[in-house]
């Protein structure tokens, strides 16, 4: 297995681990048991991001076009309308 390959499963399976955290941290109500996974999760973030550019330099992965000031906007505006505790209840 040539090393491109190691470092895109290892970028998939992070990834996809970094999912499964949010669904835990999400239905965890023991707060210590949350709080080590954020950790973990942050831990896990950083490691994915420092792998992620180690395999820009070297030409391994190619990230999605860098988005614009307007869109950058409008995902914000979307995002900003969603439900807060106090309009659900």
């Amino acid at each position: 297995m040539q090393e491109k390959d190691m470092v895109a499963d290892v970028l998939s399976m992070t990834k996809a681990s970094l999912g499964s955290y949010a669904k835990a941290i999400a239905e965890t109500q023991n707060q210590q048991l949350r709080s080590t996974l954020q950790q973990i999760r942050n831990q896990d973030e950083q490691f994915q991001y420092q792998l992620f550019q180690v395999a820009s330099q070297k030409n391994y992965y190619h990230p999605a076009q860098i988005a614009s000031q307007q869109e950058i906007s409008q995902i914000r505006q979307l995002f900003s309308q969603q439900p807060t505790v106090n309009t659900i209840l």
